[in-house]
């Protein structure tokens, strides 16, 4: 170890993923059914600290500030398994772990945490790793981790092994100004969580097709990023949604994240663009709460519409974030 202080903090960004991530081909290794791509959130991260031990005799975990669950301390303990075994060590380590949005409502908390978690055990331990090899180990904790790791506009590729399974930025940050501007329905923890639902992806009818047209969907939205084409960019983006939400709908047992003023959200948010023309399409993760996508000159007016479907709405913002980093320690 060639840390002397056995202690590092990150701190990682949540995504939401224009070509979504569901379903694997290797539920051990995290290997995804299709390559996906996404975009960073600045204003939505996980901070986390984790210090190596050489007197612990287990795992630790807090989450903001609160002892972690049975279920979130396995996960984390299980992360730090694949990590000891890739730093040759095996001592265990305290984990804090901080969130600013809510976690387990489909806003990706999974993504920045296990992000945030590689890069700063990674750190404490005094290794030194390249982003292709934090991306494909972060990706071991939380799939989508994989893409909060690199900066900006993430593809993440699906590869056919642990090590050519990797995102990697495929346009900056400031290429274009968008911004997410999320209705949050609900911040009640999913009953179904996204690790559980790729599990019986396999078992929809539908999944074999969305995986097979995914190739052509994300080189479309490349195309789309890249000309900062949004007519083509919204039809893409809405499309893979409802894609994945189908075959969602359609496993078994069925997962139904939607809720009624999901689907207000969204249907709102296609007059928006057809009939006000503001530049904004809508894509959801696995929850209720929608992520309107938009230019940045539109980003007021789509909140100001959103809050007048229902006060039960609330509105969260984010332009477009850089990549997982080590900052100060908490409390420093």
């Amino acid at each position: 170890m060639s840390n002397p202080d056995n202690i590092a903090s990150a701190r990682a960004h949540s995504n939401i993923a224009f070509i979504k991530y569901w379903g694997n081909r290797d539920h051990k290794l995290r290997l995804p059914a299709n390559s996906s791509l996404s975009m960073n959130l600045a204003d939505l991260h996980t901070r986390t600290t984790v210090e190596w031990s050489h007197t612990l005799r287990a795992d630790s975990l807090t989450i903001n500030g609160a002892p972690a669950g049975d279920i979130p301390l396995a996960r984390v303990r299980g992360h730090l398994e694949a990590l000891r075994r890739r730093l040759n060590t095996d001592l265990h380590a305290h984990v804090e772990s901080r969130n600013n949005f809510p976690v387990g409502t489909g806003i990706a908390s999974s993504a920045s945490a296990f992000a945030a978690l590689t890069l700063a055990a990674v750190a404490a331990y005094g290794a030194k790793f390249e982003e292709r090899e934090l991306s494909a180990l972060a990706r071991l904790g939380s799939g989508s981790a994989a893409r909060s790791i690199p900066a900006g506009f993430v593809e993440w590729r699906a590869g056919d092994n642990h090590e050519s399974s990797y995102a990697e930025t495929f346009a900056h940050s400031n290429h274009w100004d968008l911004i997410d501007v999320i209705a949050i329905v609900s911040r009640r923890h999913k009953r179904v969580g996204s690790s559980a639902g790729h599990r019986t992806a396999d078992t929809s009818a539908l999944q074999r097709a969305r995986v097979e047209s995914a190739a052509g969907r994300l080189r479309d939205v490349k195309t789309a990023i890249e000309a900062r084409d949004f007519e083509r960019f919204a039809r893409i983006v809405e499309e893979d949604s409802n894609l994945m939400h189908a075959v969602m709908m359609t496993s078994k047992p069925p997962l139904f994240y939607w809720q009624p003023l999901s689907l207000a959200i969204m249907d709102s948010v296609r007059r928006m663009r057809e009939q006000e023309t503001l530049q904004v399409c809508y894509t959801l993760d696995a929850g209720p709460n929608v992520h309107c996508i938009c230019l940045a000159a539109d980003a007021p007016a789509v909140a100001a519409r959103l809050r007048a479907i229902s006060p039960e709405i609330d509105i969260m913002q984010s332009g477009v974030g850089g990549g997982a980093r080590v900052i100060p320690l908490m409390g420093a």
